[in-house]
């Protein structure tokens, strides 16, 4: 039986993983081979994922695990491999000419040790997607998997222990009190993962050693369908994010504002959708489980809630409570004050908001935290640049909904209470890098003009300068 993780545990494998980052910075040579080691093990166990995710939720689409927790990892590693050489050349330049014949440069250096704490919606990708981003900027990596997925993440531990040698990437297996010591080490930079509540703890805790934090949260990702566009469309590509993994997804749909008139030919439409693509949903492979009772419970006590305060709720299936397989469920006229309104959903809930106008909409969305995503479907282009210039999100998409989230060549990343910082691509590289700014003073050197006791060509050059 293993030994329960402790505090000093924590500090001395980030002390070991530190003398080694410090002692020699992993080169170009080695960061491509790292990631080409990673690539490769992780490929030829990629089914064995599917597999844990799946035993971990109780059910999981494998087809939706293959290629949210899959696809992303490889296409990912594919993209940082084919550009790193680019990445990391430092970027040269003349100084500012006042200050000519000096030159500047920009170097990239690793900022240490970096730790990562993942979670449990899609424990994989979000575990090895900041971890290779890290890897590529030369550091070296803590990571702490979910304690909630606990098969993923044995194997998570056992691959990476693989890959790497002990003094380059350690994983770190336990509950939330490892989780909380943790993020109380004095990293170089810490990574999470998770909802904002649990954001704010980290944050507190990592502000005690001023450690640099990237925060992936949440919120309530909205949705605005103008008048006149296709229902039926925006219909599909809704429910094509909002139930991707049973709706356990920090930039699934949240709810959807949408014309008085709409909401019925929406509701209509959706229902069709889940009679076609989810049949026999109790039982059906490609439909996942919430991850445990307690997360199902909570979806339960919010439709409990909305019906108990006279809100419509249309449930489009039939569920199966012993599964944790919760049916996709519709929520009209809810209160601004419930819960379904108030907190992230997190789950196959979808809240329909009337609104009389786009502008109404964006008025909405803008009365609440800003979230990380925000999706609009509009086929009139001066009303779409009109939503997405008035409104703040972590990111959008126009007439779809998830998929900003795998395009590499952009930030992915939300704004105060869904986030800060960025990853993905490149803007991974620079959040795990320090970008050193460098000044070469030349043999001759016009500053010396600039030196006390000041005369009369000090006097021009003030004035000149401050004109």
């Amino acid at each position: 039986m293993d030994m329960p993780v402790t505090a000093q545990d924590l500090h001395a494998t980030l002390t070991r993983l530190r003398t080694a980052q410090q002692r020699s910075t992993p080169d170009y040579r080695q960061r491509m081979d790292d990631l080409a080691r990673l690539r490769a093990a992780f490929k030829a166990r990629i089914e064995d994922f599917a597999a844990a995710m799946s035993a971990d939720f109780g059910r999981r689409s494998r087809h939706e695990s293959l290629l949210s927790d899959g696809m992303t990892v490889l296409h990912d590693i594919d993209f940082i491999r084919g550009r790193l050489r680019g990445w990391m050349r430092s970027k040269r330049a003349l100084a500012d000419w006042l200050f000519w014949p000096a030159r500047t440069e920009v170097r990239y250096q690793p900022v240490g040790v970096v730790g990562i704490i993942a979670p449990w919606n899609y424990p994989v990708n979000l575990a090895l997607i900041p971890l290779a981003a890290a890897i590529a900027a030369g550091n070296h990596v803590m990571l702490k998997p979910s304690e909630h997925t606990p098969r993923t993440s044995d194997l998570l531990k056992a691959l990476l222990d693989e890959v790497f040698p002990a003094e380059r990437v350690a994983s770190v297996l336990g509950g939330p009190e490892v989780a909380a010591a943790f993020a109380a080490l004095p990293f170089d930079h810490l990574f999470f993962t998770g909802s904002t509540a649990v954001g704010r703890k980290v944050m507190a805790a990592a502000a005690q050693n001023l450690t640099p934090v990237t925060l992936e949260l949440g919120g309530k990702s909205p949705v605005i369908i103008a008048p006149g566009y296709p229902i039926a469309t925006a219909v599909g590509r809704i429910a094509a994010g909002k139930f991707l993994n049973a709706g356990q997804t920090c930039i699934a749909p949240d709810y959807v504002l949408l014309p008085q008139t709409s909401i019925a030919p929406f509701a209509a439409e959706m229902k069709k959708y889940i009679s076609q693509r989810y049949v026999d949903l109790a039982a059906n492979a490609d439909y996942s489980s919430i991850v445990n009772e307690g997360q199902y419970q909570r979806l339960a006590g919010y439709v409990d809630e909305a019906c108990a305060a006279g809100a419509e709720v249309i449930e489009l299936a039939a569920g199966d409570a012993a599964k944790r397989v919760f049916a996709p469920t519709l929520v009209i006229g809810a209160d601004d004050k419930l819960a379904v309104m108030q907190e992230e959903i997190f789950g196959p809930i979808l809240p329909l908001v009337a609104v009389e106008s786009v502008d109404a909409a964006i008025d909405y969305i803008n009365a609440r935290p800003r979230p990380l995503a925000l999706y609009h479907f509009d086929n009139d282009s001066a009303r779409t640049e009109r939503v997405l210039e008035r409104t703040i999100a972590g990111g959008a998409a126009v007439n779809d909904t998830v998929l900003q989230f795998v395009q590499s060549k952009l930030p992915f990343g939300g704004i105060g209470p869904s986030g800060m910082g960025h990853y993905h691509g490149h803007e991974g590289f620079l959040t795990f890098s320090k970008q050193k700014p460098v000044l070469y003073q030349a043999r001759f050197s016009s500053m010396k003009f600039m030196r006390p006791p000041y005369r009369r060509i000090a006097d021009f050059l003030v004035k000149f300068l401050t004109r």
